[in-house]
């Protein structure tokens, strides 16, 4: 449950935006799909877009959370921060899919890292700034950061390989400002593939890092 922040004249001003907009709801949302029914969101992706273009982080947040008073809550939260890093990462290989209230991010080895490496790409690292720009808006969710290798190797070199590459992902997002009580790191090894082993093609779609945003649990 996301934790709500005191009354505030932006939180007020979103409220209203979301009478607005859930006044003259009936399309879909800008991902193309019916957020309303799928969260009874009504203005909420309005209520952030007016906080975003004040300039201000924390104001989007806010404009956010209050889009949430009215309707979905945690959806609310995590449908606006959703949209932030489709935006971001539209132009990257860092693919970007939602589970209910769970946002996940699939970085691919070929652009992660090097082959036996846990040294992070150059070419990777702006994509990840940018993750952890929209993550640093949005401090009421946790991150686990879990690295997966193919079963070429031994089960121990796989395992210690995946855990470096969850750290250094983690590392990264860290220096970048994210605060590293609301991270975890997790290396699963070969453990949970996602394609067959058998070809290169399946064993390069199994090398993969993944990053879990989950909204926290009221504390």
């Amino acid at each position: 449950m996301i934790r709500l922040f005191k009354p505030s004249t932006l939180a007020v001003a979103a409220l209203a935006l979301v009478a607005t907009a859930c006044s003259n709801t009936g399309g879909t949302g800008p991902m193309g799909m019916n957020k309303t029914a799928t969260y009874g969101l009504g203005g909420a992706a309005a209520c952030g877009i007016a906080g975003a273009v004040t300039g201000n982080s924390k104001h989007a947040r806010n404009a956010a959370l209050g889009c949430g008073l009215v309707g979905a809550g945690v959806g609310a939260y995590m449908d606006y921060q959703e949209r932030q890093l489709r935006e971001r990462l539209a132009n990257t290989q860092v693919d970007v899919t939602r589970s209910g209230d769970q946002i996940k991010l699939t970085m691919p080895d070929n652009i992660t890292f090097a082959i036996n490496s846990a040294t992070l790409n150059p070419n990777v690292q702006t994509a990840l700034a940018d993750v952890a720009n929209v993550l640093n808006q949005y401090p009421e969710t946790s991150i686990t950061v879990v690295g997966h290798t193919d079963n070429t190797g031994s089960a121990s070199l796989n395992q210690n390989l995946s855990q470096r590459r969850a750290e250094a992902v983690s590392s990264y997002l860290q220096a970048r400002g994210v605060t590293a009580s609301r991270i975890r790191t997790m290396g699963m090894g070969p453990n949970q593939p996602i394609a067959g082993n058998d070809t290169e093609a399946g064993r390069a779609k199994n090398r993969r890092v993944e990053i879990l945003i989950n909204p926290q649990a009221a504390k």
